[in-house]
Formats: C-alpha cells, structure tokens, sequence
C-alpha cells in the first residue's frame, strides 16, 4: 500500500474546504480523513507492507503526534518532485525494488475500506493495471502490478475533470491492460463531505465533520 498524502496543516491542504469552513477546521477533516486511510491500508495488508510519502512534516501538523502513532511501522519518504504527477511517479518508482503489485491512494477518500484496497490489489493478476474512478473525473486508487509502469503518467495532469479518462489513456498507450474498481467520492468541498458522511458515518473522519459541521456549517 502506497499513500500520497500532504501533512495536514491550516492553509495548506483542503483549501476548497477551507474556503468554506475556514482552514483550521479544514486541515482538521483533512487530518481525520488521513487517519482513517491510515488505518484502512494498516488493515488490509500490516503496517510493514505500508507506504507513505508525506509532502511536508507531520511535527507540528494537525493531530501529528497522532499520525505518527498510526503509521508506527510504516516506511515514510518524502515526495520528491516540482508538480504532483512528478511527485507521484517517483513515489512509485521508490518501489519499484519492492515485491507484489502497489496499491496507491491519496488521503481524500475516508470512507474506503480495506476489502476494496484489497480488490484493487486483486484485479492485478488479471489487469497489468487498476484504476479506481472518482465522482468527479479523477480517480482514487491506482494499483501496478510493477510500479515502474507509473512512468506512463509522466505528462498527465492531475485533479482536472478528465484526469481518469487521461490517466487511463496514457495506461492504454503504454501497451498496459487496465481494469477498474468501484467508484468513490473524493472529499473537496462541503457538499462531498455531507455526501461521504452520510455513506460512512462512523470513523475519523465522520466525527471530524460532524463536528464542524455543527459548528460551522448551516
């Protein structure tokens, strides 16, 4: 299991959310939302097949003591790169020694459940590649049964409304038989977490939410 994931500090991730709530509250879900990915991939496989590659620090960070407590048994690296398509690449390529296919996720799907990392890892012995659709043209999960092939996605753009079909795309050019999985609902702006939270009402991610949305949301 492989996490991309941005150290959740005010300002600096789920700034759409923010917008809406306000950043403090923002990196809070964003910090929630990390733990129950966190816990997700722990449980699917054990923390020593886990990966993360962290940009920024978790000292200092929301709940920071508390991530670092869940990825006891982690490997953490950094992610290395200008652009997120780059930083995601080398993120894979840091694997390529490893064994097994690599599962890849981000940290805006809390509701995903171990079975479904599992699944994706699955559709490997049939798929030279795996990838998850998101409700809003990304996707959520990207498993390689070598992770070099990541090197396809060099030049793909990220977090745009075609960002699947394009990732899919330069897949298939790659020569690469892809498969799929379920769809699932990133979380970027209020309505996505009431939606997520209504599917998934316990966790993280469910308290850190409701929480604010009593607070702050009408």
């Amino acid at each position: 299991m492989l996490v991309l994931a941005k150290a959740p500090v005010p300002g600096r991730v789920k700034t759409r959310l923010g917008a809406r709530v306000g950043h403090a509250h923002a990196a809070a879900v964003a910090a929630a939302a990390l733990l129950d990915t966190v816990r997700a991939c722990t449980e699917a496989v054990g923390p020593s097949r886990c990966h993360l590659a962290l940009a920024g620090d978790l000292a200092g960070a929301v709940r920071g003591d508390e991530l670092l407590g869940a990825v006891d048994g982690w490997t953490l690296r950094p992610q290395r790169g200008g652009d997120f398509t780059t930083r995601l690449v080398n993120a894979h390529l840091d694997l390529v020694d490893g064994s097994g296919p690599v599962v890849q996720i981000g940290m805006d799907t809390p509701q995903v459940t171990p079975d479904q990392l599992v699944d994706a890892a699955a559709g490997t012995r049939e798929h030279d590649a795996v990838l998850g659709p998101a409700e809003d043209g990304g996707w959520w999960v990207l498993a390689l049964d070598d992770p070099g092939h990541a090197t396809a996605l060099a030049g793909v753009v990220m977090s745009t409304p075609t960002t699947h079909d394009d990732t899919r795309s330069a897949l298939l050019a790659r020569g690469l038989r892809v498969g799929a999985t379920v769809t699932l609902r990133d979380v970027d702006t209020a309505v996505d977490a009431d939606a997520v939270l209504a599917h998934r009402p316990t966790g993280h991610f469910a308290r850190a939410w409701s929480a604010v949305r009593q607070e702050v949301v009408t």
